[in-house]
């Protein structure tokens, strides 16, 4: 197990080394310790490839989809999992299918759809184009814990007089918190790490994410290898500080959906 923890701990040594030196000690020994480290890069890289803006465009993507994806998800979910019917099956088995099925079967006519519908470089073409793709893989993620949940504490709400809605936000939702961290982590380092489909969407709009914007950035200081990698740990600070809040949550979601 040691030896499995440095092998996969050493490219995030070789990242931190090489974005806390100068080119002069890149040159000498780019695999040393920084002697003495610089923070110099970070400030080169915020604001040499506009990483500032690109942050805030997949901050407000990755946000307003994981949002939809929640609702949606476990709205969808709920009924999926209480409703032992002929309709809910097919429903739960159509959404399946959109997990094994490749989105990128669908990239032109998709391409397309968006272009006709004005939404190619704006926000909300992402959000939906992002909580379409994910909603499947949540719905499943949602059904399988809300089916090891027993169905009594809903029913208690409902004879004590409330609603389907307000028995699931009141009762059932506060009890899906640990898929629902579940649900973020997966989902945000996937929206957030995507490159193909911003670079797509929303190529020279001016909205692009920091995937592409790292892209760019690589490419125009590729040869001063210290701003390239202080722009690559500025890019992956922001969702690992949220996998690091997160990250108790994913096994609990994964133990109750097994469960199920």
């Amino acid at each position: 197990m040691a030896v499995v923890a440095v092998v996969f701990l050493f490219p995030v040594y070789a990242l931190l080394t090489l974005a806390l030196k100068d080119p002069q000690q890149i040159a000498d020994s780019p695999l040393s310790l920084p002697a003495p480290p610089t923070l110099g890069n970070f400030g080169d890289a915020w604001t040499s490839a506009s990483l500032a803006s690109a942050l805030v465009n997949s901050a407000i993507i990755t946000g307003f989809s994981l949002l939809l994806l929640i609702v949606l998800g476990s709205t969808g979910a709920y009924y999926l999992a209480r409703r032992a019917t002929g309709l809910g099956y097919g429903l739960y088995v159509l959404f399946l299918l959109g997990i094994v099925l490749p989105f990128q079967l669908g990239m032109i006519p998709l391409y397309k759809l968006v272009d006709n519908l004005g939404w190619l470089g704006t926000y909300h073409g992402m959000v939906l184009f992002y909580t379409g793709i994910q909603l499947p893989f949540t719905i499943f993620l949602y059904t399988g814990f809300i089916r090891a949940l027993p169905p009594d504490y809903a029913q208690a709400a409902l004879i004590d007089g409330c609603d389907h809605r307000q028995a699931f936000t009141r009762i059932v939702f506060p009890l899906l918190r640990p898929i629902t961290g579940t649900v973020i982590i997966l989902n945000a380092v996937f929206v957030w790490n995507d490159f193909f489909t911003p670079l797509l969407y929303l190529g020279g709009s001016g909205k692009e994410t920091v995937p592409v914007g790292v892209f760019s950035f690589v490419g125009q200081y590729v040869s001063d290898y210290g701003l390239v990698f202080a722009g690559l740990v500025l890019a992956a600070l922001p969702i690992l500080v949220v996998f690091l809040v997160l990250q108790r949550f994913v096994i609990k979601g994964f133990a109750g959906g097994l469960k199920g």
